[in-house]
């Protein structure tokens, strides 16, 4: 679940910093930050989110961006940085 510091120097957006603040919160993760959270650790197999903890997350997503996530849309959600792409990709829409 940790890893290094590189992980947001290669992605230091604060849409990314954001989304890992608000998966650190939801899940309540201890002994992690937003600088040693890697964006790529997938969230289900890795992490062991389940449907209730992701249906969380994309409710302060919604609200915190604006935006509408269908539960169709969840597969896609997989890594902190899929679900910025997405947010991205939604908010230009």
């Amino acid at each position: 679940m940790i890893a290094d510091n590189t992980n947001l120097a290669h992605s230091p957006d604060s849409t990314t910093r954001r989304i890992i603040e608000i998966l650190i919160d939801e899940l309540k993760l201890e002994d992690v930050t937003p600088d040693t959270f890697d964006v790529d650790l997938h969230l289900v197999d890795e992490l062991g989110i389940d449907s209730m903890d992701l249906t969380a997350v994309v409710l302060v997503l919604q609200d915190e961006y604006g935006i509408t996530i269908y539960e169709e849309d969840y597969p896609k959600l997989q890594t902190v940085r899929e679900i910025a792409s997405f947010v991205a990709a939604a908010r230009e829409s």
